[in-house]
């Protein structure tokens, strides 16, 4: 009960609150850009710090290494069961967006963990990073590969209506150049989403940020305390304002929702954090970190992944990832999973 009294969780309730009694109030746009910037950069000074700080220790490269492999796992096999209820680009998509991370919700789970007391690395800033970028590439390869396997099904279909050795023939090379111009525009397609996940803003910002903080060390720390550590709680608590107002204007989408989707949407972050309990476990990560790797893998992206998504695989319902990320996951790991977790990993450390 006491983290329900967290000023930033208690913010994200009023916007809520708001946005279901159809209040006038809104953030504006550019506010809302603005506040996603600055969080961003403040934790990416703030990972930087840490690292330069501690270096990179076995600890930190066996986080890291976690990181990475859940961001593999998770989508993999998450596309393996939507497939059952979801048309093949819709189950990527969605395997997408709970493959990728919320930024917003690793930060608050800083913020808790900081207000618990409890230590952790600020190098789970780059944990965070790695995490994004891998389920997007997946889920673009998944669709990309239904593409050819639906062209080669068609060139099939096609060659058994034609008639006649020359007309075959002739249909035959047609197919086989159209085959070959869409393979390009495939990989053109796989190129631009590489290029897209690993030179994206909130990428670059991120990255670059911690670049900085470990080049500068403590007197950059020292510098930008008032901006980077003063005002981040301030900062979280109008942001979140303005995620409770966009979940509930995605509730009403959420109700369309079907309920093997809806209850992949609660259940899915729950298992997602308990292989990460485990894996942290084996692993000896230390317990702010193994709260941290929890929180990410059990977070859905709502901005970046359907961003990307949209472009690459326009065959997919966005209601579907966006709804189910935004209008149930977000809520229930900031109200509900980031406490929860936390509590899990000190029972299970010993803490």
């Amino acid at each position: 009960m006491q983290s329900l009294l967290d000023p930033a969780i208690l913010f994200f309730a009023l916007g809520v609150f708001a946005g279901l009694v159809r209040s006038n109030l809104e953030m504006p746009t550019a506010i809302s850009k603005f506040l996603s910037i600055y969080l961003l950069m403040a934790l990416g000074l703030k990972g930087g710090f840490a690292l330069a700080a501690s270096g990179l220790t076995p600890s930190v490269a066996s986080s890291l290494g976690l990181a990475v492999l859940l961001a593999v796992v998770v989508p993999l096999v998450g596309y393996v069961l939507l497939r059952r209820v979801l048309s093949g680009y819709s189950a990527a998509a969605v395997a997408a967006t709970y493959g990728s991370v919320s930024a917003v919700t690793f930060v608050t789970a800083t913020q808790y963990l900081e207000s618990q007391q409890i230590a952790y690395g600020g190098y789970m800033a780059a944990a965070m990073a790695l995490m994004e970028s891998p389920a997007i590439i997946l889920a673009v390869l998944l669709a990309n590969s239904l593409r050819q396997k639906q062209a080669a099904v068609t060139t099939q279909g096609v060659g058994m209506t034609d008639s006649g050795a020359a007309t075959l023939g002739g249909a035959g090379m047609g197919s086989g150049g159209a085959h070959q111009g869409s393979k390009r525009a495939h990989n053109l397609s796989v190129g631009k989403i590489l290029h897209e996940s690993f030179t994206d803003g909130t990428q670059l910002l991120l990255l670059g940020a911690m670049v900085i903080g470990l080049v500068t060390g403590d007197a950059g720390k020292a510098a930008m305390q008032p901006f980077s550590g003063d005002l981040f709680k301030g900062m979280l608590c109008l942001f979140l304002l303005d995620m409770g107002l966009s979940t509930a204007r995605n509730l009403p989408a959420v109700r369309k929702q079907s309920p093997w989707l809806l209850a992949y949407a609660v259940l899915a972050p729950i298992t997602h954090a308990t292989l990460a309990l485990g894996l942290a476990w084996l692993a000896a990560v230390p317990a702010g970190d193994a709260v941290l790797l929890m929180v990410l893998a059990a977070s859905a992206s709502y901005i970046a992944v359907p961003a990307v998504v949209r472009y690459a695989i326009p065959e997919a319902d966005p209601s579907l990832y966006i709804s189910l990320s935004l209008g149930v996951t977000f809520p229930l790991n900031i109200v509900v999973g980031i406490p929860v977790y936390t509590q899990a990993v000190q029972r299970v450390w010993g803490g």
